[in-house]
């Protein structure tokens, strides 16, 4: 089918999410669907505003940078897509004769194409909409992972282990730390920071995931405990943990466009600094919190080299699907168990849309504050290696049990 292609980037970005683009723009030229390749500047809502750029006139040597660049190159945005707003997008497609639409993102920005692809079908317009995954919370349906998470989830476990080494040589100072990753309906990331560990005591020594609503009690026990058998406590929170009567954590009540609690807007804090006041009020212990928000999103000098590459791939299949004729589909990654390499199929946008995918309970250890070895397993070939560093054996020269003359 003749027509112009728009490309839109939505939502929080991700390490790789440039990667898709590249996919797109070179799966377009290869499939012939590159008449004229257009991007969406700052998603749906500037292209209402007709703020739209000509892609097509981009070198290989910038889109072979674009690939290895982080966040989102078009820009983003998080908007909540209104039913009045489809026939002026409609009539801009029309305008700028755009006949396929592809977007990458996460469960919202499938509902968007969704809706917009409806639309043009019914009012008799040829049109072909295709999903790219996209988001480092790794919450999508109908893919065995999402393009993003790998490396976020490669940034947390590194920020987890270095952290941890902090934490344990400073612990005759702060006994207790809290480190909060992204993670507001699903505890993927926040569950990452287990590959930090290589010995039995490293850091973490609790993950706590919105999955598993939180008792005080046992909370402040099981710090307790790491205390005693560590000298300090080093806790994971997802920023979407919740209190047993389902309440915030973080005591937030603000929320955003798609009725999202926002954590750590003006109605509440975060849930990591509500952590460490529990704990310095029970213990009267020092702590620390470390709260390292959207850097997980966009930290190029940690990518998955395994994430960066499907994230490329999943943009050529997208170009591919849409060649072929199929639309109302979302790009998804199959992969057997403990496996590397991916297969690439489809999902209805309506599987997807407006859902978030939790961390399975086969994934979460029985007392619920650590993982299972089910989801190492999972983790680690998507992740890569971790650095190792060193330890000493701390030789003392003179035995401490002994009483000195």
């Amino acid at each position: 089918m003749k027509g112009n292609i728009l490309i839109g980037q939505s939502g929080g970005p991700t390490a790789v999410i440039n990667a898709s683009l590249v996919g797109i723009i070179e799966g377009a030229r290869e499939w012939n669907l590159d008449e004229r390749i257009l991007g969406m500047r700052w998603g749906i809502e500037g292209f209402m505003r007709e703020e739209i750029v000509d892609l097509g006139t981009e070198d290989s040597k910038t889109l072979q940078a674009l690939r290895q660049t982080p966040s989102s190159a078009l820009g983003s945005c998080r908007y909540k897509l209104k039913d009045n707003d489809l026939p002026h997008i409609f009539e801009l497609l029309k305008k700028y004769d755009i006949r396929y639409l592809f977007m990458i993102g996460g469960n919202d920005t499938m509902d968007t194409i969704q809706r917009i692809e409806k639309y043009c079908l019914a009012q008799g317009h040829d049109f072909y909409g295709v999903g790219v995954p996209k988001t480092v919370d790794n919450d999508l349906y109908g893919t065995d992972y999402t393009p993003g998470y790998p490396s976020a989830a490669r940034f947390v476990a590194l920020s987890v282990k270095q952290a941890g080494l902090l934490a344990r040589d400073m612990q005759k100072v702060d006994k207790y730390v809290i480190h909060q990753t992204v993670g507001r309906d699903a505890g993927w990331l926040a569950a990452a920071s287990s590959l930090a560990r290589d010995e039995q005591g490293d850091p973490p020594h609790l993950i706590l995931i919105p999955e598993r609503p939180l008792r005080r009690e046992d909370f402040i026990r099981r710090v307790r405990d790491c205390i005693d058998s560590y000298g300090f406590a080093f806790v994971v929170c997802g920023e979407g943990i919740v209190w047993e009567d389902g309440s915030p954590v973080s005591a937030s009540t603000e929320r955003d466009r798609f009725a999202n609690i926002e954590f750590g807007a003006m109605g509440g804090t975060s849930a990591a600094l509500m952590l460490h006041r529990v704990l310095k009020e029970e213990t009267g212990f020092r702590g620390e919190f470390q709260i390292t928000e959207s850097l997980a999103m966009c930290a190029s000098d940690r990518v998955s080299s395994l994430d960066q590459s499907e994230a490329y791939e999943c943009g050529r299949v997208a170009a591919r699907y849409a060649w072929e004729g199929r639309s109302g589909v979302m790009v998804t990654l199959k992969r057997k168990p403990n496996q590397f390499n991916s297969e690439f199929d489809q999902i209805g946008l309506a599987e997807v849309a407006i859902k978030a995918k939790p961390l399975p309970s086969c994934y979460i250890a029985g007392d619920a504050f650590d993982v299972s070895d089910d989801f190492l397993a999972y983790l680690k070939p998507l992740v890569g290696p971790l650095p190792e560093y060193g330890r000493l054996n701390y030789r003392m020269l003179v035995d401490e049990r002994r009483v000195r003359p």
